[in-house]
């Protein structure tokens, strides 16, 4: 695959990716540093990340759109949680809006990133369509996500090779897939099966979850009355900003109330489980989980549609486990067996550092699970990358503009002061391990080694609270833990002087 740089491929800061956080980043950094060039380099033929990819019917966000969607550019739609078509339209709007659409470049994709020390550059290899292009660039963005696009987690169930109907994944939903009228069986019962179950129901004959344990269920409204009479308070500005704060606050309240008092979180979401159930229905063996919650997730339902479609007999939950699968169907290990004529394998994700994209630092390879994350999104000794990760108990967004503000702060401290690179270094002091995503979800316990280390102690403590995390950022001193420099000993303070241009003065 032959290599070619054309004029004009060299950027101040590229971005990888143009889901949530790569769009939030390049407006956080046009607005805080309008002379800086960016790029975003976007590996999918069309904006929107995981809301481009996932395409499975019932797909829709697993927390309010409020928090979900970007500060400075309001959700406009009546709903408080969102269908997945109406989100990627909703960033492809914003990104338009912005101008940020005019920095993408699609079908793009990163196949790895060498820092070179004696220039302070990145060069990113990219393959677009089968030939390989080159970009420079001074500071990397990585808004890649944290799982792996092209592998979900496919566990082997034996017999599947014999099965004669369709076996699908969620993450590679086949548009032309015909359900309707039929039989349908999901295996899984996380986020991903709890919103898929009630949509399918709609149209096949009928739908089984096959689950090994229960999961936590909790039901909110698609559209919220309380957060719709806040967003009419004048000016629109302020009503905007009290519906974000609601969510804001609702999701603090359920977390805190389910950590601090798991019993009575408990108590709470059986009492909404038996309310929209049949009577004498065995909530306990389908739905009462043996963990607390909040050791996983808890998934969203909407006004109790999973439960109605239940209730209704267009679906129905078999807590047991997968012996074998055969021509038609599943047989579980309690001797039960489930006919299906589709079988959909909601079985999860894979963990995924920095969107698989081979990293390196002057020739040497870089795995980011030896490296300690610095203030959640800078990596240990890695100058000029930030990788932006989301909330695990909270929308993906509360994290990913922090970040995006906090990378455009420091583009902006570099740029102010001449210094060409920035990287976070821990020294010598011992720093105690703990793990980065406190959680026992299933796709944490095969792939968290995968993940940067988290330290026990800020600046290097990873942690899941966003109140905290905003009240460290306004306070945030910038050369903490942080080395500062820059390639040309020369170069004056405060010079603005490009990356660009040092390559130039550095060749010459």
């Amino acid at each position: 695959m032959p290599d070619h740089t054309p004029d004009g491929d060299f950027s101040d800061v590229l971005i990888i990716g143009a889901g949530i956080s790569g769009i939030g980043a390049a407006y956080r950094i046009q607005e805080r540093n309008p002379q800086l060039k960016y790029t975003i380099l976007e590996r999918r033929s069309r904006i929107g990340g995981t809301w481009d990819l996932h395409r499975y019917p019932g797909i829709r966000s697993d927390s309010d759109i409020f928090t979900l969607s970007f500060p400075w550019e309001p959700w406009e739609r009546p709903e408080n949680v969102a269908d997945g078509e109406d989100i990627r339209q909703y960033l492809m709007n914003a990104a338009r809006k912005h101008g940020i659409d005019h920095h993408i470049r699609y079908d793009t994709r990163v196949v790895s990133a060498d820092w070179d020390s004696t220039t302070d550059t990145w060069t990113v290899r990219t393959d677009v369509n089968g030939s390989g292009r080159i970009y420079r660039t001074r500071f990397l963005f990585f808004g890649t996500g944290y799982y792996d696009y092209d592998n979900p987690y496919r566990p082997e169930f034996p017999g599947i090779e014999n099965y004669g109907g369709a076996v699908v994944h969620p993450q590679h939903w086949p548009e032309d897939l015909d359900y309707a009228g039929k039989k349908v069986a999901v295996i899984g019962s996380g986020a991903t099966a709890i919103s898929m179950i009630p949509a399918l129901a709609q149209r096949a004959s009928h739908v089984t979850m096959v689950q090994r344990s229960p999961t936590y269920l909790l039901s909110g409204q698609r559209i919220n009355p309380v957060v719709n009479l806040l967003r009419k308070v004048p000016p629109p500005k302020l009503g905007y900003r009290l519906a974000w704060l609601y969510n804001v606050l609702f999701i603090v309240l359920v977390y805190g109330i389910a950590r601090k008092a798991p019993r009575v979180s408990r108590r709470l979401i059986r009492a909404v489980a038996k309310h929209y159930l049949p009577e004498n229905y065995p909530v306990d063996t389908h739905f009462n989980p043996r963990y607390d919650p909040w050791d996983q997730r808890l998934c969203l339902i909407l006004s109790g549609d999973f439960y109605e479609a239940i209730a209704e007999g267009r679906a129905e939950v078999v807590t047991d486990q997968v012996d074998h699968i055969d021509a038609t169907g599943i047989v579980l290990k309690s001797g039960k067996r489930i006919d299906a004529d589709v079988l959909v394998t909601a079985t999860g994700l894979q963990l995924q550092a920095l969107g698989g994209i081979s990293v390196s630092v002057d020739g040497e390879k870089v795995a980011p699970s030896d490296r300690f994350v610095y203030k959640e999104h800078l990596l240990e000794d890695i100058p000029n990358l930030a990788w932006c990760v989301g909330y695990i108990n909270a929308s993906w967004t509360l994290r990913a503009d922090l970040t995006a503000r906090a990378v455009a702060k420091l583009l902006a401290h570099m740029d102010s002061h001449g210094y060409t690179h920035a990287y976070p270094h821990l020294g010598q002091t011992p720093m105690p391990e703990k793990p980065a995503w406190n959680i026992n979800a299933g796709y944490v316990h095969r792939s968290g080694h995968v993940l940067p280390k988290s330290g026990t102690h800020r600046p290097w403590n990873v942690r899941h609270n966003f109140v905290l995390d905003a009240i460290d950022q306004r306070f945030d001193r910038i050369e903490e833990s942080m080395v500062f420099g820059r390639v040309s000993p020369e170069l004056p303070s405060g010079s603005g002087m490009s990356s660009e241009d040092l390559l130039e003065r550095h060749s010459g």
